[in-house]
């Protein structure tokens, strides 16, 4: 299947955030629920584990990445069912992370915003958002999981000329 970036950057005061949103005919609860229950998110992202509560740390792992790692995320703010924002540090460097959603007329929109320190690495942080967000779909409409290969390098130069042009 041709997928299609969907990714927009936004510069603000503070740098640049990269947004991407999907739309669920769906409860802003139940979408809630999908991105963090354990159980759901393991069908698209991995499973995590922690007491997760604003100020903690969970360990999270990344179920479909090589070596299925875990990394620890910190929850910064937790305001169910609208924003949940995250943060981590690893060796690629700091991800702050922030899961927006909005219910109208029985569906939600997810917005999915990373405050990105750079912009250098965008060409590969966006495809890989782009991944993650259709595996989320997948896994709520019982589609077949996206292949990678669709993403990456595919959509490469698409992120790159969002963070080239002014």
């Amino acid at each position: 299947m041709n997928r299609r970036p969907t990714g927009r950057l936004v510069r603000t005061a503070a740098g640049s955030d990269l947004v991407l949103t999907r739309t669920f005919r769906a409860s802003a609860e139940d979408v809630w629920a999908s991105v963090t229950e354990p159980e759901r998110t393991a069908r698209w992202y991995g499973p995590w584990k922690g007491d997760a509560a604003p100020g903690r740390t969970i360990q999270v792992q990344m179920a479909f990445e090589e070596e299925a790692p875990w990394t620890a995320m910190h929850i910064d703010a937790c305001d169910p069912p609208r924003r949940l924002a995250l943060s981590a540090t690893d060796e690629s460097g700091t991800w702050r992370l922030e899961l927006l959603l909005s219910e109208t007329d029985g569906s939600t929109e997810l917005r999915f915003v990373q405050h990105l320190d750079t912009e250098e690495q965008i060409g590969e942080i966006g495809p890989g958002w782009e991944y993650y967000l259709d595996m989320l779909v997948a896994a709520r409409d019982g589609s077949p999981q996206p292949d990678f290969d669709a993403y990456y390098p595919a959509m490469k130069a698409y992120f790159v000329e969002l963070a080239a042009g002014d």
